[in-house]
């Protein structure tokens, strides 16, 4: 399975992302798929995730302001961030969670820079 992000960028403080991601590859069961981040010496935490029956989570800094959808035809996933935060600054990974012995893939990673 490989994933391969894109649109991260810089952005002003209140402005808006939208990140994209598509899977390909041998994948006969999707769990969920979903976006996490990890800023400069931080642990790598998790933004937002999707599983196939359109159950969402959201971290609470998030909650209202960042949106994970995916495309009909579940290969593709996109987070759409609004009212962008300097703190919201990090490089994001996109994963997806297949198997019924959950396996996780990562995304190469793609940097969010918001200023103030």
């Amino acid at each position: 399975v490989q994933l391969q992000a894109s649109g991260g960028g810089l952005v002003q403080a209140g402005g808006s992302l939208r990140l994209s991601c598509a899977a390909s590859g041998f994948i006969v069961y999707t769990n969920s798929m979903g976006w996490y981040r990890q800023a400069p010496g931080k642990s790598r935490e998790l933004v937002g995730s999707i599983t196939t029956g359109g159950r969402t989570n959201y971290a609470d800094s998030v909650k209202g302001r960042f949106t994970v959808s995916t495309d009909n035809d579940k290969n593709t996933v996109h987070l759409q961030m609004n009212s962008l935060k300097p703190e919201d600054t990090a490089v994001y990974y996109c994963n997806v969670n297949v198997g019924r012995v959950p396996i996780n893939y990562w995304g190469q990673g793609t940097l969010v820079t918001v200023s103030s």
